[in-house]
């Protein structure tokens, strides 16, 4: 890898009339995240011209989104989606939900920081003067980063976590959101997927059921989010692609952002998700869905 060879391709790309989009395509998909920062860097001190805004000024609509999220550093990728999800009227709450459900306490503590950092204010600040009651109590709880990440079960708190959830929701007349969100939001993995179990026992129905008959909303979709995540991650991220393409329209947004944010973390382990859910490939299915230098970009992030 020479970030130098790279800068000086991608500007001969760019240079002169049209653009060889093909070759962006090409020189950014074989590089990694910090390849790519490395290759920004190269193309500033040796072109002098600040690589993104010859991109943007070459690109336009969702193509240039993908490529310019893909040189964006990672957490400032979360960033800049969590902000633009709150940004103006209307919030897109499926974004905060996906972000701060699916992200570990590490990713969150840098998130909150670069947060700070590039807005000025905080994380916090922004979730509770766009969100509302118990949605909003979720987000915040999430957005602390302060989940359990130990391994140790407790087996008698399972249990007892179990009870509660089944009196909180099932048992009784309206719903004690509040346990729910104690419960899923702060402890570990191992000792949450003992709780289900625990659950399915008691309450003879799975707790993503009791979730969906017991709440309804952002809360529900914050809450199943959290339940998917502890179990599978992968499968999560499948069924969040699945959703964006299917049907009429697409939600790029979500395509995107899953796409650029997981391309190098757990991609394969979402085709495989993806395949054994849905029984069609996520290649087949971005094919299917996306059009040009889009799907072309898509198609590479997705691999196989």
């Amino acid at each position: 890898f020479s970030a130098e060879q790279e800068a000086q391709a991608l500007r001969k790309a760019m240079k002169g009339f049209g653009t060889d989009e093909d070759a962006i395509i090409e020189i950014l998909t074989k590089l990694n995240v910090s390849q790519r920062q490395q290759v920004l860097i190269t193309y500033k001190s040796s072109i002098g011209r600040d690589l993104i805004n010859d991109l943007k000024s070459e690109l336009s609509g969702n193509f240039e989104r993908v490529i310019v999220g893909m040189m964006t550093p990672t957490t400032l990728y979360d960033v800049h989606e969590l902000r633009r999800a709150m940004k103006g009227a209307g919030t897109d709450e499926g974004c905060l939900i996906e972000i701060l459900a699916s992200r570990t306490n590490e990713e969150i503590r840098r998130i909150n920081e670069n947060y700070k950092h590039q807005y000025g204010r905080t994380l916090e600040e922004d979730i509770v003067s766009d969100t509302s009651s118990v949605f909003r109590r979720v987000l915040v709880s999430l957005a602390t980063g302060n989940r359990d990440e130990g391994m140790y079960v407790d087996e008698a708190l399972a249990h007892q976590d179990a009870q509660c959830l089944y009196e909180a929701g099932e048992k009784k007349w309206g719903t004690d959101e509040v346990q729910f969100l104690t419960i899923l939001c702060t402890r570990n993995r191992r000792h949450l997927l003992r709780v289900f179990d625990a659950y399915r026992g008691i309450a003879n129905k799975d707790i993503t059921e009791s979730i969906k008959s017991e709440m309804s909303g952002d809360l529900e979709d914050a809450l199943l989010a959290v339940v998917k995540c502890m179990r599978n991650k992968p499968a999560y991220f499948a069924e969040r692609l699945y959703k964006s393409m299917k049907g009429l329209g697409t939600d790029d947004d979500t395509l995107i952002r899953v796409m650029v944010s997981r391309s190098e973390i757990d991609m394969l382990d979402i085709r495989r998700e993806f395949l054994t859910m849905y029984g069609k490939s996520l290649h087949s299915f971005i094919k299917g869905d996306c059009s040009g230098d889009y799907r072309k970009v898509l198609l590479r992030l997705c691999g196989g």
